[in-house]
């Protein structure tokens, strides 16, 4: 398949009828490349006897020229008329990222590194549809460039939709002939070529960790404001631009790979014209040296941060991803950030009153959301409260799993604020609201069904009609529907649904397993020498011990068949056995790069697992991270790892990024609101078993637990 085809199916299938105008984005082709090497979002093609420098079909990424700090694409070219060749760099697609500036130009910023350049050497430039076709052919006609130019075409000039359009293509122009250098940077849509009247940069925060120095400036609400330049002193005379961060960002954290050493730094705005501003005035921190303690500590914090300073600005709550929506609240991931958020306020990253009034205005917009026989969508728009059917129109009504992951990081809180003060009451009183309103026994569909449903629609009903079976991440949501004190659902249920033996229940694990192995709920079967009590296939992705455990302590969770810490245990340690063989060949993993689980992906977002038909050679840092209380020794080998060998390019504002492919040479751009906390909370489950502890200690937890241990006994 052709890249090029291959980025048409990259992203989700969405629905934009947001119920609020979401901010709109940039639309960005490139700015810099977080991987050395080859671009991965490139492809070249060459028809001899012309020539075109590339590594691995696509365009080298060149650090040594860049029109802004960080890289540039290289287009080093051979001309012959009897030959051709095209250079195709497309947009990156990110989730969520659906709403762009309405485009009226095309600006890129090229630098000629050859002697000279006439005119009929430059290439030719077009824009590449969605269906794979060309735009009109627009020709670069200037010569004797060398330092940075920029070059700005109005759309209309190629005869296109910009909507239609997902890449920009370079080619041999007719008549060229012989070795031609350029450097390219910054190529993106604008909407207007306004300048910016700056205001006065200001760095309001600095701080050192191991090898990185987080940096914070002021919102900024000037949308023409493009990008933030961060400054680094060098050997303290010498000031280097190190990096461009996007304006709707107030941080970047610069990983620096040294360690015990004073950094200074200064800030400037650059508008879309690349003007730039005066320099805010210096400010110096120093990274250094952390015992374990401290380095999990800085691990936390760095993803608590996505829940605390990232959170949707109404109601305070996480969203899917950043990068992405910017209004929409994702249901599952706000339950696992609220836990993150306990953890942040005990290991004092805010205080405890600053957690308070972020729960007060959590509970609040929580009771005013809509919701369906008390169960939440699994996306909600924040300015307005209402569903959001960011998966589809099918996907408007409650999702069942979504909510408990939510209900289950509630629980937690309500636990947490247990004084004798009145906000802390109004928090526990809200949550108990809540908990008590979710009508589980409705998404049962019928008194006698043995499974419960995932999706009710208000206005299609049962369409998607999706019954809940194990062993998956959805035991969270039979273990709170058992435990609920007013819409409980029989314990029978346990058995007669999640772990089901019946035909349904069977085909559905061979299907999505592409096994008959743990078809029947228990497996049996031993894995790189581990005997793997329950689970399809060899265990599936890592999420499966995480999600529903992150208040649950899986040791106090046992049925006929096994403990389930134990169960989670050999699953993980299953996982990096496989990681360490490595049957697929692919580059980086190890005992220390290890943990196939659910992330984006370099194509799409994908749920990868410890088999070579679902192994892609992508490693998501929360697999082995959040397996912490399982694989301890493992999990900190594969964090130090990520932070110290691979964190020049994985390592960012809300720490680790989501994923990476070294294979092919990939790394994502965003971080997850599902991926982020588990690392959070999994660590201070390890650390101090806190979540465990605040979620286990409702008194109706362990009534629901009991309710099954009592049907395991004869």
């Amino acid at each position: 398949m052709k890249l090029r085809s291959i980025f048409l199916l990259m992203g989700i299938i969405v629905s934009n009828m947001a119920i609020a105008q979401e901010p709109l984005y940039p639309f960005t082709f490139f700015t810099n490349s977080s991987m050395a090497g080859d671009h991965f979002f490139s492809a070249v093609q060459v028809n001899t006897p012309s020539k075109i420098y590339s590594i691995r079909g696509r365009l080298p990424v060149n650090s040594a020229y860049a029109h802004t700090a960080g890289n540039s694409l290289q287009l080093e070219y051979n001309s012959d008329p009897s030959g051709n060749w095209t250079a195709d760099i497309f947009k990156p697609e990110i989730r969520g990222q659906d709403f762009f500036i309405t485009a009226k130009y095309l600006s890129l910023w090229i630098m000629n590194n050859s002697v000279e350049l006439s005119g009929h050497n430059f290439p030719v430039c077009r824009l590449i549809k969605k269906d794979s076709s060309y735009s009109n052919p627009v020709k670069i006609t200037r010569t004797k460039w060398s330092k940075w130019k920029q070059v700005i075409i109005p759309i209309e000039k190629f005869n296109v939709n910009a909507a239609d359009i997902i890449g920009i293509s370079f080619s041999q122009n007719p008549g060229s002939i012989g070795k031609q250098s350029l450097y390219i940077d910054d190529i993106e849509f604008l909407g207007d070529l306004n300048e910016a009247a700056f205001p006065k940069p200001v760095i309001s925060k600095l701080k050192g960790y191991s090898k990185h120095i987080d940096i914070e400036w002021p919102v900024i609400t000037d949308s023409n404001i493009r990008y933030v330049k961060i400054y680094r002193y060098f050997d303290k005379i010498r000031l280097s631009a190190v990096r461009i961060q996007d304006a709707w960002s107030n941080r970047y954290s610069d990983y620096t790979e040294g360690t015990g050493r004073e950094y200074t730094y200064r800030i400037a705005y650059v508008d879309k014209m690349f003007n730039e501003s005066k320099k805010s005035e210096p400010v110096s921190a120093a990274t250094q040296q952390l015992d374990d303690d401290a380095f999990l500590d800085m691990i936390q914090e760095a993803s608590f941060r996505y829940y605390w300073d990232g959170a949707e600005k109404v109601s305070g709550l996480a969203k899917e991803n950043i990068p992405g929506r910017r209004n929409m609240v994702a249901s599952g991931a706000s339950g696992f950030g609220i836990m993150a958020l306990l953890v942040g306020t005990e290991r004092k990253f805010i205080t405890r009153q600053e957690s308070i009034d972020r729960f007060l205005k959590i509970t609040s917009f929580l009771e005013r959301t809509e919701k369906f026989h008390g169960a939440f969508s699994h996306f909600i728009d924040g300015p307005s409260a209402k569903v959001e059917t960011f998966f589809g129109k099918r996907d408007n009504g409650g999702d069942l799993v979504e909510t408990s992951f939510l209900i289950q990081g509630l629980l937690a809180a309500k636990a947490y604020f247990n004084k004798e003060d009145e906000n802390e009451k109004k928090i526990r009183e809200a949550i108990t609201r809540i908990w008590h309103d979710v009508e589980w026994d409705w998404y049962r569909r019928y008194p006698d069904n043995k499974y419960l449903l995932w999706h009710w629609s208000p206005d299609q009903e049962w369409v998607i009609d999706h019954k809940l079976v194990g062993w998956n991440e959805t035991m969270v949501t039979y273990l709170l529907a058992i435990a609920s004190p007013t819409h409980a659902v029989p314990a029978t249920m346990y058995y007669s649904g999640w772990a089901s033996q019946d035909v349904f229940a069977q085909e559905y694990r061979k299907g999505w397993g592409q096994t008959s192995n743990g078809s029947m709920y228990t497996n049996g079967n031993k894995y790189f020498g581990i005997k793997l009590d329950i689970g399809v296939s060899n265990g599936g992705p890592l999420f499966f011990t995480h999600y529903s455990y992150l208040g649950y302590d899986p040791k106090q969770v046992n049925d006929k068949y096994t403990n389930y810490f134990t169960n989670n245990q050999n699953i993980a340690n299953i996982n990096l056995r496989y990681c360490i063989k490595n049957p697929g060949g692919y580059k980086g993993y190890s005992d220390s790069a290890w943990g196939l689980t659910a992330s984006d992906g370099p194509f799409n977002y994908s749920a990868d697992e410890p088999v070579p038909q679902q192994d892609r050679g992508k490693i998501a840092p929360t697999g082995a991270i959040s397996s912490f209380p399982y694989t301890p020794g493992a999990s900190m080998r594969a964090l130090k790892n990520y932070y110290n060998n691979y964190g020049h390019f994985l390592w960012g504002e809300y720490g680790f990024k989501d994923a990476f492919n070294l294979s092919q040479n990939w790394c994502s751009a965003l971080y997850m609101g599902l991926n982020q906390a588990p690392m959070v909370v999994m660590i201070e489950n390890y650390r101090t078993e806190l979540i465990w502890k605040l979620f286990m200690s409702n008194p109706e937890i362990k009534e629901g637990l009991k309710k099954i241990q009592d049907l395991n006994t004869p």
